[in-house]
């Protein structure tokens, strides 16, 4: 996801350009959705806003316009969005949005451990492997925590 804003081959300001990556595992459509989300929880998209036009994003993207719609779907059913006929799909919600100003902390401290990570040999594959493996354990320990069965979201024979 790209955070500024974008002038699209109309003149208009875009206030998000969707950017994919191939080899993620996640399906295209659920990219997008992710990237809406992550973009109304950052403040970058606000109520009101209008989302790149389905043919502009098949166009960047080259992806087929049923997989724009098929994400443009899931955000409106999630009440997020509307599509108004003949002018595109908008902002209706926003999603809890997080501290900015708080942010400015941990984006130092993860900029530096990037540095750190790159100081090691890791490549950005290498990174990505290591933080989501992290988040995963992470996520495991905060919903062990939650349940209180200090199971680590395990399931027997300790395969996660």
């Amino acid at each position: 996801m790209t955070i500024d804003k974008q002038v699209n081959g109309v003149g208009r300001e875009a206030p998000i350009a969707f950017v994919l990556d191939p080899g993620s595992g996640v399906p295209t459509y659920l990219q997008l959705v992710q990237q809406v989300e992550q973009a109304l929880r950052l403040g970058y998209l606000k109520p009101g806003d209008q989302l790149p036009k389905v043919r502009e994003v098949v166009a960047d993207l080259a992806i087929n316009p049923n997989t724009v719609l098929k994400a443009y779907r899931d955000l409106e059913s999630k009440g997020l969005t509307a599509g108004r006929p003949g002018q595109g799909t908008f902002i209706e919600q926003t999603l809890d949005p997080v501290d900015l100003a708080g942010l400015n902390g941990l984006r130092k401290s993860l900029l530096r451990w990037l540095a750190d990570a790159d100081a090691s040999g890791l490549d950005l594959d290498g990174v990505n492997a290591l933080f989501s493996s992290t988040l995963r354990d992470f996520a495991e320990r905060r919903g062990s925590a939650a349940r209180g069965d200090g199971q680590g979201g395990r399931r027997a024979g300790g395969v996660a």
